[in-house]
């Protein structure tokens, strides 16, 4: 039996970048909002998928984002946390980004 799992690997458009920032110790970090559409199969019907998640990058992948164009479709992965102490809404949080070219 493996461990607990938190792993995330979805595609969208950026529909919200907020200005990078700096944390106290000095690590660069973007907020954004990811628009995820697609198809999927459910019980044994195809069913149309929007979500719209809140998603946060540090370091290189904030550098990464705050240069690109906002509405040019990516992949992100990553993992969900906890917005902060008071919420327990779920954040992704990216650890690599891959623009998708021709998009």
């Amino acid at each position: 039996m493996s461990g607990p799992v938190n792993r995330v690997e979805i595609s969208g458009v950026i529909t919200e970048l907020k200005s990078l920032r700096y944390t106290p110790a000095g690590v660069p970090v973007v907020e954004f909002r990811l628009r995820h559409e697609s198809e999927r199969a459910e019980a044994g019907a195809s069913r149309k998928v929007n979500a719209e998640i809140e998603a946060v990058a540090f370091e290189a992948q904030a550098s990464l984002l705050a240069a690109g164009p906002m509405g040019r479709l990516l992949k992100a992965e990553g993992f969900l946390c906890a917005k902060n102490r008071q919420s327990k809404k779920p954040v992704l949080h990216v650890t690599n980004i891959e623009f998708i070219e021709g998009k």
